[in-house]
């Protein structure tokens, strides 16, 4: 005797499952439920016509913050030996089973993305593949952004969750295309609020997946949420895809509105990109670009604008310092002044060069005021050694007060050149990179803070002699200068 397995929600939805066909299901009109907190891909089913043999297979939010079941009772069946109502909870009781399974790490692993939509959270990448995903060494790369969506209320930054709209006609019939074309298709987003605390991952997530759900495709979504290696332009999202690809035969890559377009790159396009960073993305990688316009639309290449500092020509061989016949240390007792954004470079310097000649290093990270580094100055003066002040001293104010302390011993300025954008960029590749040098974290206010004190040292404060210092790369392994050469912010 044939037998079948109907889902029956208390809300009276009603889903047959078909004998050894697995069905996903979660939030939409099939199940009536509207649960935000419910994923779209809640759950697989599986019927092998008995309800024990159900297994379930759904995403890592947890099932506790899920709320999908519906609110009102069904009765109509209460004679029964088993209700409808009993039905659902037996099966719910399996589907946590599942879920409590898949919970564990190794078991996440091995979730095959062609055959359930899953979550997963590697760092501070949020990774998302869909139900029927191809695996294929075939990419096409999209930002979602300006680039796939774009506002309703034609607002720069949404207003909502749901204030969203695909951003051409052409975006799904042109997916669909290069799907058949043997592609895998992948966005890439930065979603820096999610560290921040601006934005939900929850919130997130359901946009993702409602946007899927409306392109109706098989999409691949790496989400960056934090600075470092895998926000965009670095590539840290695209090395982790292709670790999963034994050899990348093509690919490309478009973007968003951060392409580096001027104001008025078109007639009507009066705002400029607020970024370049997907183009770069792309020069990192060494992959085609195009922008929305130019691929989905068939527009003429716009006018574009790369950042002012190119970390691929940066100079290893320049000279360390000028003039190139000074001494960088002394004989005799001295006080060395450095003066030079966060990140320019005054810390490696000074271990490198001056510290192990025996000088006493002074630097207000380790120890934690101005004041502090004044008394250890002093006490290292009266013990008759040379020191070395290892702050930012952008100003004649903070210099003086060391400057006034060597009474009798010469104090010289080191001025390192490195310019605001090195700075920041020198900051941005401490996040990729572990260091052997402790070095507190700076934001960019703190950067330009010290280029509105800035002040240029002059002899007339009182050094002796001020030595330019410029900012020359240099690595000891590989990996670490393909980070630094590469592009970090747009």
């Amino acid at each position: 005797m044939e037998m079948q397995c109907t889902l029956v929600s208390v809300n009276g939805a009603r889903v047959e499952l078909e004998d050894g066909r697995a069905l996903m299901l979660g939030r939409g009109p099939e199940t009536r439920i509207t649960d935000k907190k419910c994923s779209r891909h809640q759950g697989e089913f599986l019927d092998h016509t008995h309800p024990s043999n159900a297994s379930v297979v759904q995403d890592d939010v947890p099932p506790t913050k899920r709320g999908c079941g519906g609110d009102d009772d069904d009765d109509d069946d209460e004679g029964d030996e088993t209700s409808a109502e009993e039905k659902l909870k037996q099966l719910q009781a399996l589907a946590q089973k599942g879920c409590d399974k898949l919970d564990s790490p190794s078991v996440k692993a091995t979730v095959p993305s062609s055959t359930c939509s899953h979550w997963q959270q590697i760092s501070s990448l949020l990774l998302f593949t869909a139900a029927g995903v191809p695996d294929s060494s075939k990419i096409a790369g999209f930002d979602i952004d300006g680039c796939i969506i774009t506002t309703k209320s034609g607002k720069v930054f949404p207003t909502s969750p749901d204030d969203w709209r695909i951003l051409f006609p052409e975006i799904q019939p042109r997916l669909a295309s290069l799907l058949k074309k043997g592609y895998k298709v992948v966005f890439f987003t930065n979603q820096m609020g999610i560290s921040r605390g601006k934005l939900r991952p929850e919130v997130f997530k359901s946009k993702v997946e409602d946007i899927l759900q409306t392109l109706q495709l098989p999409i691949q979504v790496f989400a960056s949420t934090a600075p470092g290696i895998y926000r965009k332009p670095v590539i840290g999202m695209w090395e982790h895809l292709c670790e999963k690809i034994s050899m990348l035969s093509q690919g490309f890559l478009l973007c968003t509105d951060a392409a580096g377009r001027p104001a008025n790159w078109a007639p009507g396009k009066k705002k400029k990109d607020f970024s370049c960073s997907d183009r770069l993305f792309a020069l990192n990688i060494g992959l085609q670009f195009h922008t929305p316009e130019e691929y989905f639309l068939g527009w003429k290449p716009a006018q574009f604008n790369l950042p002012e500092l190119d970390p691929r020509k940066l100079d290893s061989k320049r000279h360390l310092y000028d003039p190139p016949d000074a001494s960088l240390t002394a004989t005799k007792q001295e006080v060395i002044v450095a003066v030079g954004f966060p990140g320019s470079g005054k810390s490696t310097f000074f271990q490198t060069h001056i510290i192990p000649q025996g000088y006493a290093y002074v630097n207000r990270d380790i120890l934690g005021s101005w004041q502090q580094c004044v008394s250890t100055c002093e006490r290292a003066l009266k013990e008759g050694r040379s020191v070395a002040v290892d702050n930012t001293n952008p100003d004649p104010e903070s210099r003086k007060r060391y400057v006034s302390q060597s009474a009798g011993v010469p104090c010289r300025c080191f001025n390192f050149t490195a310019s605001l954008e090195q700075a920041k960029h020198n900051n941005r590749f401490r996040e990729m990179v572990p260091s052997a040098i402790k070095h507190v974290p700076v934001n960019d206010m703190v950067i330009h803070s010290y280029k509105k004190k800035f002040v240029a040292p002059s002899l007339s404060e009182g050094f002796s002699e001020i030595l330019q210092i410029n900012f020359v790369p240099s690595f000891s392994e590989k990996r670490s200068e393909f980070l630094f050469r590469q592009f970090s912010e747009g």
